[in-house]
């Protein structure tokens, strides 16, 4: 079985889709995809998505407010004050992007920490984004006790140097369908060298659609693509692949039931 460890529920485009979420939800399970974390981009919408998403046992939630998506403060009260509820697995996403909004680095560094803030406080790890700041992610992670409430690195596209950084501090790297494109030699290198024991899975949906689904919108059930592109790299079986990145998954966030063992 799969995990589908980072998507956007709320984001998908139903008309592209010729579909609806219990069809995405069922297209998933019928893949093989046993649960989704279903990740926050932003505070405003945060109550909508987690009500879209409430009446599904195998999808879980974050909260947090996108580095691209964030006004020039984040409402740090409103966020402790979801994260601190049990159906909130998650702190995020968070982090840094200097390759579309490198004129926001402050605002943005301010609203990274107080994420790491948070999530050292509720001990729930924190799902980063992370673009073109390798340096000022690896240093605030240091410095905000990221290590406290671990978390991921997701949809990386980074140094194996930054993912190094990120192992050391006991965080996993999620991996999507851009290692499946086919500029993405320097990231398949990367792959090569990550532990089994810390990767994740993801789609990133609807966007980043890995081979062969390219061109079309992204959903969870794309997952096994993604999956079948790390196997083959890592030199393992699909089957066990699958098996250690959902026991990763589980292992991260705790705080999600695991119903199939």
């Amino acid at each position: 079985m799969f995990v589908d460890s980072h998507c956007h529920l709320d984001r998908l485009e139903w008309d592209k889709l010729n579909a609806q979420l219990p069809d995405v939800i069922d297209a998933a399970t019928a893949a093989g995809v046993e649960h989704l974390l279903c990740v926050s981009v932003s505070l405003a919408e945060f109550e909508q998505m987690a009500a879209l998403v409430a009446p599904y046992q195998n999808v879980s939630i974050s909260c947090g407010e996108h580095p691209l998506h964030q006004t020039d403060t984040v409402d740090t009260e409103l966020l402790l004050q979801h994260c601190q509820t049990s159906k909130v697995v998650a702190v995020g996403e968070t982090g840094l992007d200097y390759f579309y909004a490198a004129e926001t680095k402050q605002a943005q560094q301010a609203a990274f920490v107080e994420h790491l803030d948070v999530a050292a406080t509720v001990r729930k790890p924190v799902i980063i984004h992370t673009r073109d700041a390798r340096a000022d992610t690896i240093a605030l992670m240091k410095a905000h006790r990221a290590e406290q409430a671990g978390g991921v690195l997701h949809c990386f596209t980074e140094s194996w140097d930054m993912a190094k950084a990120a192992l050391d501090l006991g965080f996993y790297i999620s991996i999507s369908g851009i290692m499946t494109f086919r500029n993405a030699g320097a990231l398949r290198d990367v792959v090569k060298k990550l532990p089994l024991d810390a990767l994740l899975i993801e789609t990133d949906s609807p966007y980043l659609a890995p081979v062969p689904h390219r061109g079309k919108t992204n959903q969870p059930a794309y997952v096994t693509a993604v999956a079948a592109a790390v196997a083959e790299v890592k030199g393992v079986a699909i089957d066990e692949l699958a098996r250690q990145t959902t026991d990763n998954f589980y292992r991260l966030f705790a705080g999600i039931e695991r119903k199939n063992k």
